[in-house]
């Protein structure tokens, strides 16, 4: 009884397709914005380079599967991941009938491990990605198009930079998102104006001719400012 009834959960008269999460995860190497991409080890689309993700289970949410999926292939845990858009398109998997949800989220830097039904886990500038697996590439320029909108109306950095890091550091990083280069004390002005960094008593070298001063972010005013949104104009 116990089992027809179990059988009866998931069985419908209907059609229905299955359902996946990949992971858009980005990270920042000091120089440039890297996305993180795992090598398929199985078919279809072996070889090919795709997003960390995989198939949902009955039993969890989309985002407890996107992070099982997260951690089983590349290692990475706890990372914070949001949604962003969702494809549905017909043919997109050539299996079955296949709706994803994708999600980004920023990482540090950190070594990753293939695992699971990945062959390979590895770090690509996002402006050197190899062709990949399924409709990823068409789901990279959403995020990347997600990320580059976002930076003007939340803060970005905390998850991506050192807890110590130079205001050229942070240009850069916004540098790497956008695409653009800004006049640097313009930058500076418009960074420090938002009040979500704290000055710290410690420099660096960054040549032997230039010293930078040391900054941390204020958490409390970052978050405030990522919950409410802003601004930001360059």
């Amino acid at each position: 009884m116990n089992l027809i009834m179990e059988e009866k959960l998931y069985c419908y008269k209907y059609p229905h397709p299955a359902v996946t999460t990949d992971c858009v995860i980005f990270g920042f190497d000091g120089e440039d914005l890297k996305v993180l991409l795992i090598q398929r080890g199985i078919d279809p689309y072996k070889g090919y380079w795709a997003f960390p993700g995989g198939f949902l289970n009955p039993d969890e949410s989309a985002e407890e599967g996107a992070l099982r999926e997260l951690k089983e292939e590349t290692g990475v845990e706890n990372a914070y991941v949001e949604q962003f858009h969702t494809y549905s398109t017909p043919d997109r998997d050539p299996r079955e009938r296949v709706i994803t949800i994708a999600y980004f989220a920023f990482v540090k830097l950190q070594e990753v491990k293939g695992g699971d039904d990945a062959a390979d886990a590895r770090w690509f500038s996002v402006n050197n990605t190899p062709k990949l697996a399924f409709d990823h590439d068409i789901i990279l320029r959403d995020a990347l198009s997600r990320l580059r909108e976002r930076i003007h109306f939340h803060p970005i950095g905390y998850d991506l930079l050192p807890e110590k890091f130079t205001i050229k550091e942070l240009q850069t990083l916004y540098e790497a998102v956008l695409g653009v280069h800004f006049d640097r004390r313009n930058f500076s002005k418009k960074i420090l104006h938002l009040d979500i960094l704290i000055q710290l008593d410690e420099t660096v070298w960054p040549t032997p001719k230039r010293e930078a001063k040391l900054y941390k972010f204020n958490l409390e005013k970052y978050n405030e400012l990522k919950r409410r949104g802003f601004k930001l104009e360059f």
